[in-house]
C-alpha cells in the first residue's frame, strides 16, 4: 500500500496514529537539528518533522537531500504540530517521519511551483504537466469536472441521452475550415474532423431519440484570436418534438441550476432581445447587461446644425458613462485615443460633460446649445455628473466602435464583477448574410437552421430579410450557447442550399445523406449547443478558457509542450499518398 492517508485529510483526532504517505515535496526548511518538509499531493499540504532527537542519524541525512518535486513515500506518527498553521486545514498536526523512500527524484523545475509562480505562460505550457500540480490550474479542473457531472446529471434526470458520434466525417462546407484526416485505405480520400456533430444529431432525431446530449470535442481549423483553441468542447444538445419556447425553457432550467448548484447563486431572470433590438441598444449580439450604458441614437438631435461630422455620418450614437465629469481632460483624451486605435477605427468621439448644476460643457460647443446637449442626455439616460461619448459613422461600423468602447470603460469602472451573472436570450437572427468578396449569401448559423415558417416565401423575393428561428444564450457579455430549430423537409432544406449558392446535384453530394433521412418520418427538432470552455470559465470568475484546459493550445494552434503539429515522415507521406513540395 503506498499511502494510508492524503496530504490533505488528517487532523488532531488522528494524532498518535500510524500512517503512509505519498506525495511530491514542496519545500524543505533545513535547520540543523530539525528538518521540515511540505509534503503536497492533490488534496492538500502535510509538513512532515525530522529531527535529531527522534530520527536516527541515516533518515536525517536523506531528508537533507530531499530537493523541490522529488515524490516520497513516508511512514510515521501523527503528532500536534508545535507552531500551528492556519492556513491549511492539516495546519493543526504534523508527521514524525520514521521511514523515508525516495520513489523517484527530481530535476530543479523550470518555475516554483506554487500559487505565485515565477513562470510566464508560454514556460508553463510547455511544462504543462507541472503546470497542473500548482492549485489554480488543478483546481480549475476539478472545478470543470464538478460542471460537467452536475450538466449530466441534470439532462440524465430530464431524460436526455448520452450518445457518442464519430470523430472521423465527411468534409461539408458548414462554416469554418475543417481538419482533415487523409485515409490510407482509400488513397486520395479524406475524413474531417467534425465542427459539430450537426447532422448526426439530427439524424438521432430520425431515429427516434428525442432528447440527446453529448460532452463532445469540435475541431475547427480557423484564424485563432486570444482566448480561442482550434479544439474545444460542446455541451451538444436536440430534442424532438419541440418548439423553439420549450427548448428556451429547457435549458434555461440548466443554467439556473448550474449557477445555484457551482456559485450558489439564485437567476430567476431570462431577459430577451431580438438580434435587431440587441445591435440597437448594445452594438452586438452578446451584451454585457450587469451595468447599463445603453446607446442612444442621436441623428434626429445632431444633424440640424453646422457640423458636418454628424450631417455626413449615416449613424450618431452616445452612451452616458457614471460619474465620467470626474475625468480630467488627460482622461477623456485618452479615451479619444482608445477609439482611434486600429483594433477600434473611429475617427474621433464628441464628449459633453453633465455637470451637477444642470449645465453642459462639450468639445462641440461651437456648434450646438444647451437645448441641443439636454436632448442628447435624455436619449442617453445621463444624469448629472456623467459624461456623454458620441461616435458617429456608417451604421455597423460606428456601433462596433461603441460597443468595444462601452466594455473598456466598463472594465475601467469596474462594472464587470465576476461574482455577478447576467444572463439573457438573442433571438430573431437573420437566416443569411451576404458575403460581399464572395458576391453570395451565407447561412448566419449554419445550413440546417429554419426560417421562421412566416417568412420562407420571402426567400425568392427578399432573402436578406428573412429571419432565423434561432437562439443565443449569452451569460455576462459572453456567448455561452447557440442553437436553432432545424429544417426538418427535404424541401425546405433543398430551397435553403439553392440560395446559399449550392447546384442541385451539389446539394445531393453534400448533404443527400440529410435529405433522404428527411423523407423517412423526421419529426420537427431543435437543439443547442453550449461551448463547455467558455461556460466553466465564467462559472469561475474568469474568460480566459486556457486556464480550465488541462493541455491548452496557445495563440498559434500550437502544443508547445508535445511540439505540434509536426512534419511527418517521407514515409508516412507515401504510404497516404501525399506528397511533399
Amino acid at each position: 500500500m503506498y499511502r494510508t492517508h492524503n496530504c490533505g485529510e488528517l487532523r488532531t483526532s488522528d494524532i498518535n496514529q500510524t500512517v503512509t504517505l505519498t506525495g511530491w515535496v514542496q519545500k524543505s526548511r533545513d535547520k540543523g537539528f530539525v528538518t521540515w518538509v511540505d509534503l503536497r499531493d492533490r488534496y492538500g499540504i502535510t509538513q512532515l518533522i525530522f529531527d535529531a532527537d527522534r530520527t536516527n542519524k541515516n533518515l536525517m541525512e536523506s531528508a537533507k537531500k530531499l530537493g523541490r518535486e522529488f515524490v516520497i513515500q513516508v511512514n510515521g506518527t501523527v503528532i500536534e504540530r508545535a507552531s500551528k498553521n492556519s492556513n491549511i486545514p492539516t495546519g493543526d498536526i504534523e508527521i514524525l517521519v520514521s521511514d523515508l523512500t525516495i520513489l523517484n527524484s527530481s530535476k530543479l523545475p523550470p518555475f516554483t511551483i506554487e500559487d505565485e509562480t515565477d513562470g510566464g505562460e508560454e514556460l508553463r505550457m510547455k511544462y504543462r504537466y507541472l503546470d497542473i500540480r500548482r492549485n489554480s490550474v488543478k483546481n480549475n479542473l476539478i472545478f470543470r469536472h464538478k460542471v460537467t457531472q452536475e450538466v449530466r446529471a441534470y439532462l440524465s434526470l430530464k431524460d436526455f441521452i448520452e450518445v457518442e458520434t464519430p470523430y472521423l466525417i465527411k468534409s461539408t462546407p458548414e462554416g469554418a475550415r475543417d481538419f482533415v484526416v487523409p485515409s490510407r485505405m482509400n488513397e486520395g480520400q479524406f475524413y474531417a474532423l467534425p465542427q459539430s456533430p450537426q447532422t448526426f444529431k439530427q439524424l438521432l432525431m430520425v431515429g427516434g431519440m428525442d432528447k440527446y446530449f453529448q460532452i463532445v470535442k469540435c475541431f475547427r481549423d480557423e484564424d485563432l484570436r486570444a482566448d480561442r483553441q482550434p479544439e474545444f468542447t460542446q455541451i451538444d444538445c436536440e430534442m424532438a418534438f419541440v418548439e423553439q419556447e420549450d427548448i428556451l425553457e429547457t435549458f434555461e432550467g440548466l443554467t439556473k441550476h448550474l449557477l445555484k448548484v457551482i456559485n450558489g447563486v439564485e437567476i430567476n431572470s431570462f431577459p430577451r432581445l431580438t438580434y435587431d433590438e440587441a445591435m440597437k441598444i448594445y452594438g452586438n449580439d452578446k451584451p454585457d447587461i450587469r451595468f447599463d450604458m445603453k446607446f442612444g441614437e442621436l441623428n434626429a438631435v445632431t444633424q440640424h446644425k453646422e457640423f458636418k461630422v454628424f450631417n455626413n455620418s449615416e449613424l450618431v450614437v452616445g452612451i452616458a458613462v457614471p460619474g465620467g465629469n470626474n475625468y480630467s481632460r488627460k482622461d477623456i483624451d485618452n479615451l479619444i485615443d482608445w477609439v482611434k486605435r486600429p483594433q477600434i477605427g473611429a475617427s474621433g468621439m464628441v464628449y459633453v460633460r453633465c455637470n451637477e448644476d444642470g449645465s453642459y460643457k462639450s468639445s462641440v460647443d461651437k456648434f450646438f446649445d444647451q437645448d441641443d446637449f439636454a436632448k442628447w442626455a435624455k436619449l442617453t439616460s445621463a444624469k448629472e455628473g456623467d459624461l456623454i461619448c458620441i461616435l458617429s459613422g456608417k451604421k455597423n461600423e460606428v456601433r462596433a466602435q461603441l460597443s468595444a468602447l462601452r466594455m473598456e470603460l466598463a472594465e475601467r469602472l469596474n462594472l464587470r464583477d465576476p461574482k455577478e451573472f447576467a444572463p439573457l436570450w438573442i433571438t430573431d437572427f437573420p437566416l443569411l448574410e451576404w458575403d460581399s468578396e464572395a458576391k453570395c449569401y451565407h447561412a448566419m448559423h449554419h445550413p440546417f437552421t429554419a426560417p421562421k415558417s412566416n417568412q420562407i416565401a420571402l426567400l425568392d423575393t427578399n432573402p436578406a430579410s428573412v429571419k432565423a428561428n434561432a437562439y443565443d444564450l449569452v451569460l455576462n457579455g459572453n456567448e455561452i450557447g447557440g442553437g436553432s430549430i432545424r429544417i426538418h423537409d427535404k424541401n425546405t432544406q433543398a430551397l435553403m442550399l439553392k440560395h446559399l449558392g449550392f447546384s442541385e446535384d451539389e446539394a445531393k453530394e453534400q448533404f443527400g445523406f440529410l435529405m433522404n433521412a428527411f423523407e423517412y418520418g423526421a419529426p420537427p427538432h431543435g437543439g443547442i449547443a453550449f461551448g463547455l470552455d467558455r461556460l466553466v470559465a465564467i462559472l469561475g470568475g474568469q474568460e480566459t478558457i486556457r486556464d480550465f484546459i488541462a493541455f491548452p493550445k496557445n495563440n498559434s494552434g500550437r502544443d508547445v509542450m508535445i511540439d505540434a503539429p509536426a512534419p511527418i515522415d517521407k514515409e508516412q507521406l507515401d504510404e497516404l499518398g501525399l506528397k511533399t513540395k
